[in-house]
């Protein structure tokens, strides 16, 4: 299971500051997902862009900084959908409050199974 360790609110760098502000503003959810390897995944979907004239795609967060902003606490993981090959959590914000982000962080329900045709 995955959960973040305490560690004091440290000043974030600048990646890690940009991540932090996509992952609270994103108007679309951000996800981590961990194929049955090992390998750990953080992104989005971005959806098509008309006025730009680009089509739809999925974005890669830096791996690093995501997984410094879960160990700060900063970020939490939601309920697990597992999927035979990967599991994914959905990633969200932590509460401001450092004691119920450290209990947000750890989740507590069942994984849920994905549906397949």
């Amino acid at each position: 299971m995955l959960r973040a360790l305490p560690r004091p609110n440290a000043p974030l760098g600048p990646d890690g500051a940009e991540v932090l502000r996509l992952i609270t503003v994103q108007r679309a959810p951000v996800c981590l997902t961990v194929q049955a390897s090992g390998r750990r995944r953080y992104g989005y979907w971005q959806s098509m862009d008309a006025g730009a004239g680009r089509g739809g795609c999925y974005v890669a967060l830096p791996t690093a900084a995501c997984d410094a902003l879960h160990a700060a606490g900063r970020i939490v993981l939601g309920d697990p959908v597992v999927d035979p090959g990967k599991t994914t959590y959905p990633v969200r914000p932590a509460a401001r409050e450092a004691s119920s982000a450290r209990e947000a962080s750890v989740p507590t329900a069942a994984p849920r199974q994905a549906l397949t045709a």
